[in-house]
């Protein structure tokens, strides 16, 4: 064989086994970044690894109906690892967990839970370099990242400066209510659950309560939604029941149900809870009754005055929206308190 001929296929030798030995996922995988602070899970609506920052920077890898599959890298203290034969590298033993970092000693880009798993990438003075794969709600991420500039592609000029049109007196806005800004933010859940909707910067938002960073908040809008006979509807609220929660834990999330419990105590979520904030007050009770399946109501601080009164085994009627059909935990519904009602 000629020399030419012998040089051409061992390069593509060389290269098909670089292929192979390629992690999987590697090809193929897209930039993204994260548009407003979320869970970082081990799975669709499993337990959280971590919480991200906004711009934390991300490779997307899959994607499952609204969840994304990405890959997180950045650098963690490495007192607050272990060894781990879990099937990865490192365990973040730190209890309370450990910050993620852009660099060593750089910008928290996010917050690992205590007994998040990781792989190691490389390691300097005290510090480790790691990555993870997991899932994270699609409506929280950037993903126009992905589209980034050729290195060798021309900027673009910058355009020409318009006139600048006289100010306008600014309207006050109405004690109550705050605006998030023009890049928006999503509503969640909870401080640390998932998105239920996305609001843009150019409404208003009534504000109810705040803890630290975060504030409670009501909005009111229009959906376009037929009346029956005039297009497709789901059943109402009222005839959703717990075992139509936990056979579809993500389906129902965001819908409100008005339900007959029984109250059993009042609680305060411990840190293996994932689907709670730490700390966060929720009732324990039943559906129905005695017999009925258990359901954990979440009480919000401007309700939690009309909860503490109540006796065990009293009847309540709660009106409620769905968190999550299947608690990680338990496999119990978590419903966020809206009113509560005593029966006699």
């Amino acid at each position: 064989m000629p020399r030419s001929r012998r040089t051409s296929a061992r390069t593509l030798l060389v290269f098909a086994a670089l292929v192979m030995a390629a992690p999987a996922g590697v090809f193929g995988q897209s930039r993204a970044s994260v548009r407003a602070e979320e869970n970082f899970r081990r799975a669709p609506n499993d337990v959280v690894l971590a919480r991200l920052n906004p711009g934390t920077p991300l490779s997307v890898v899959g994607r499952e109906d609204n969840w994304l599959e990405v890959d997180v890298e950045g650098w963690v203290w490495l007192a607050s690892l272990q060894a781990s034969n879990a099937g990865y590298d490192l365990v973040v033993s730190a209890a309370g967990g450990e910050n993620l970092r852009d660099a060593p000693q750089g910008a928290v880009i996010g917050r690992l839970e205590d007994g998040a798993l990781l792989e190691e990438l490389g390691r300097e003075p005290g510090w480790a370099h790691v990555r993870r794969r997991g899932w994270i709600w699609s409506a929280s991420v950037n993903t126009a990242a992905a589209s980034a500039p050729s290195p060798t592609a021309p900027s673009p000029s910058p355009p020409a400066a318009r006139p600048t049109a006289p100010s306008q007196p600014t309207a006050r806005r109405p004690e109550g209510f705050a605006n998030v800004g023009g890049g928006g933010a999503p509503i969640l859940t909870a401080p640390d659950g998932d998105t239920l909707a996305v609001a843009s910067g150019r409404g208003d938002l009534q504000v109810i309560s705040r803890e630290g960073n975060w504030a409670r908040v009501r909005l009111e809008g229009w959906v376009w939604m037929p009346a029956a006979g005039q297009g497709s509807v789901d059943a109402p609220p009222a005839a959703l029941v717990p075992e139509d929660l936990t056979a579809d834990p993500e389906g129902h999330v965001g819908r409100v149900v008005s339900w007959g419990l029984q109250f059993i105590s009042l609680e305060a979520a411990e840190e293996i809870r994932t689907d709670f904030r730490r700390g966060e007050p929720f009732l324990l009770t039943r559906f129905g009754g005695p017999d009925g399946p258990f359901v954990y109501v979440a009480v919000p601080p401007e309700l939690q005055s009309e909860v503490e009164g109540l006796v065990p085994l009293e009847r309540i009627t709660v009106t409620a929206r769905v968190r999550t059909g299947a608690s990680a935990l338990t496999g119990t519904p978590i419903v966020d308190l809206l009113s509560v009602e005593r029966r006699p």
